[in-house]
């Protein structure tokens, strides 16, 4: 519950008592949150694509995912492109991605990332792209909390939202984060039915996604010696694109040899 309130915009009951330790205790669930809304995704482009072209579709898809988080992910990549791409020194860059206002980094980022993924959504073979988009979103969720259990938060005091995940994420959480959202692909894939080359997309996109984190994770130690929660929408939008480019790469020719 607390996961999807914080990841999502979707109507969720009230929590009494609420307390901030409950959020670094919901990462655990946060593959599975991406899980939903990757099907979410996919309800919205399966009913589209009865009436409208895939590229409609698909730019349907894109825009109730943004509903649906609030373009929370995209709005941290955003930050991260102004912050990292105009600050010098790790006090530049949080300064930077600390701003509310959008620069041109950030703007030039978001038409490049939403590009590429209608880009590449509209040329996934239909028959994949249910599997694909879910496995997307569950996987480059779980690659962006593996940097809270890696890397330190880097902002002091009460500062952003990603504060209460400060106390950091135990290695054993983190997999049991990642089993739980591969029961989810699993269940996914048997109701859609896999192939040879599905099932080596779904590799392929895995290798690529947590390859994109750990690239990710290894940058911001370097830049800013650790993460914040800008860092951890970057790298799930970033992980999210690399699964669905490596996925590509694999079911196009598979595709053009059927």
């Amino acid at each position: 519950m607390v996961a999807t309130q914080f990841l999502t915009r979707l109507p969720t009951p009230t929590l009494a008592g609420f307390e901030p330790q409950w959020l670094g205790r919901s990462l655990r669930y946060f593959p599975l949150v991406g899980g939903v809304v990757g099907l979410l995704n996919v309800a919205v482009w399966w009913i589209a694509v009865q009436w409208l072209p895939a590229s409609v579709a698909v730019g349907l898809m894109l825009a109730a995912s943004l509903l649906i988080t609030g373009a929370f992910h995209e709005d941290g990549f955003a930050d991260a492109c102004d912050g990292f791409g105009g600050g010098r020194t790790a006090e530049q860059t949080l300064a930077i991605m600390k701003d509310s206002r959008i620069g041109a980094f950030g703007a030039i980022g978001i038409f490049m990332l939403l590009g590429l993924k209608w880009t590449v959504a509209v040329n996934l073979p239909p028959a994949a792209l249910p599997l694909v988009i879910v496995s997307a979103h569950v996987v480059s969720r779980w690659g962006a909390i593996g940097l809270v259990w890696r890397l330190r938060y880097v902002r002091s005091g009460d500062e952003g939202k990603s504060q209460p995940f400060d106390g950091g994420l135990p290695g054993s959480e983190w997999l049991l984060s990642g089993l739980l959202g591969a029961a989810l692909i699993a269940i996914v894939a048997a109701v859609a039915g896999v192939s040879d080359s599905r099932i080596e997309a779904e590799w392929f996109g895995i290798v690529a996604a947590t390859t994109m984190a750990v690239v990710c994770g290894l940058y911001f130690r370097a830049r800013i010696g650790g993460y914040t929660g800008d860092c951890l929408g970057a790298a799930q939008q970033l992980a999210e694109l690399a699964f669905l480019v490596a996925a590509l790469a694999v079911l196009r020719p598979a595709m053009h040899l059927a």
